[in-house]
């Protein structure tokens, strides 16, 4: 088995970057049989990650960055490597791939791989940095997306596990309008499956339905011309990807589905606030359609936490139209009244 892990890695980091996997290789955890929370099994789990940086004498600038929806370490990498996002030169970066994103443990490399939910996500996270990695805390936890809703969680469920939590455009709660997008690129998914529709396009029309919540209707209007909209429109009829597959993609969207801090805690959020240790900085959209703003904007001014609202109409994807400001605002912020030597 651990055979063909190493297999499996070496074949799909040659379709990544080579500078990426040559001077931050593809690391692996293995987990063993991993229970999730609906006690099914996934057989020999393993957890891929890379590390970015140098860990100082006294592992005080550890920082863990869990990946997005869809994202992997290799995404991280280049993320650091290109833009500078985190100082690799003062921190320690772990970047570690969730279950499902075709890198760790997923449907496209395990047979009888069970559906996952988020909590399961987490806890694989937890066994990685705590077990594998024999960590007792680390100095900050950042992340994107599904990877800030990770972040919400550990500051939640292990207060004492990060001094410092970054989340942008996250949320610490799932709003009617996510879960409506989410439930529909599902259902989709499944009953085109259930009709036998050709795979490319199934992907495509997910794409499609992602192009319109990820962006802004002002963002594409401006960036695609009506001239230019067939050429547009036609790349989303492209070749399903090999490593991310779509059964990869849809086991995710279930686990972000059943994300629910506040059910998890049987309290209310603005109580669940009260289980949070670490210092928070929250990055937000307000054009975002895909991760709503508001409930991260409320657990700010709850927490009195360090609170930042990009007001571009980028949507989702605000952070990459703002990278240089947001990126200072980070780095700021991890570096304001630490113990990193």
């Amino acid at each position: 088995m651990i055979r063909f892990i190493i297999s499996f890695l070496i074949i799909f980091s040659k379709l990544y970057s080579q500078d990426i996997n040559k001077n931050y290789p593809l690391q692996i955890a293995l987990i063993g049989n991993f229970v999730t929370s609906s006690n099914d099994t996934i057989q020999n789990c393993f957890i891929t990650f890379r590390t970015f940086g140098k860990v100082n004498l006294d592992s005080s600038n550890i920082i863990f960055y869990p990946t997005w929806l869809g994202g992997n370490s290799e995404s991280i990498g280049t993320l650091l490597s290109k833009y500078a996002y985190l100082d690799t030169n003062k921190f320690f970066i772990i970047a570690i791939d969730a279950l499902g994103n075709g890198f760790s443990s997923s449907p496209s490399n395990t047979l009888n791989f069970p559906q996952i939910t988020f909590d399961d996500m987490t806890k694989a996270y937890f066994i990685v940095l705590t077990k594998h990695l024999k960590l007792k805390k680390v100095y900050a936890i950042v992340g994107g997306s599904m990877g800030g809703m990770t972040a919400f969680e550990f500051a939640i469920k292990f207060p004492h596990f990060a001094d410092k939590i970054v989340a942008y455009v996250s949320s610490p709660e799932l709003s009617s309008y996510d879960l409506l997008w989410i439930n529909s690129q599902i259902n989709l998914i499944e009953h085109l499956n259930q009709l036998k529709s050709p795979l490319k396009n199934i992907k495509a029309y997910s794409d499609m339905l992602t192009a319109l919540i990820a962006r802004t209707p002002e963002y594409l209007n401006e960036n695609v011309k009506t001239s230019e909209f067939k050429d547009y429109f036609n790349k989303f009829y492209k070749e399903p990807d090999t490593i991310y597959t779509l059964d990869n993609y849809l086991a995710q969207l279930k686990a972000i589905s059943t994300y629910n801090l506040s059910k998890d805690l049987n309290e209310e959020l603005n109580i669940i606030t009260n289980f949070i240790k670490a210092k928070l900085l929250i990055i937000v959209s307000e054009t975002d359609m895909m991760v709503n703003p508001a409930s991260s904007i409320k657990l700010a001014k709850n927490m009195n936490a360090e609170l930042f609202i990009l007001k571009n109409n980028c949507g989702h994807l605000a952070v990459s139209c703002e990278i240089e400001k947001v990126r200072e605002i980070i780095n700021n912020f991890l570096s304001k009244n630490n113990s990193v030597k």
